[in-house]
């Protein structure tokens, strides 16, 4: 006789229990996964946000400063 035959693997209940067990694992883990990179995408988009707001205000204070420079400059 052949020996694949032999040892021929056979589906029982535990062995069935783990796999499935792995497969759940193995698509929480890519849900998670997925979730992070869209965190990630978040928190990019909004740290851009941040640094705009940030040269806004600065861009705003200098054109303040450079406005009262002006009006103290004799003509």
């Amino acid at each position: 006789m052949d020996d694949a035959k032999l040892f021929e693997r056979f589906a029982c209940a535990p062995g069935l229990k783990l796999e499935a067990h792995e497969r759940l694992t193995e698509v929480h883990l890519d849900n998670i996964s997925a979730r992070l990179d869209r965190l990630e995408e978040l928190m990019e988009r909004l740290e851009k946000r941040l640094w705009l707001t940030v040269y806004g205000v600065v861009a705003a204070v200098l054109a303040t400063g450079l406005q009262s420079i002006m009006a103290a400059i004799p003509q």
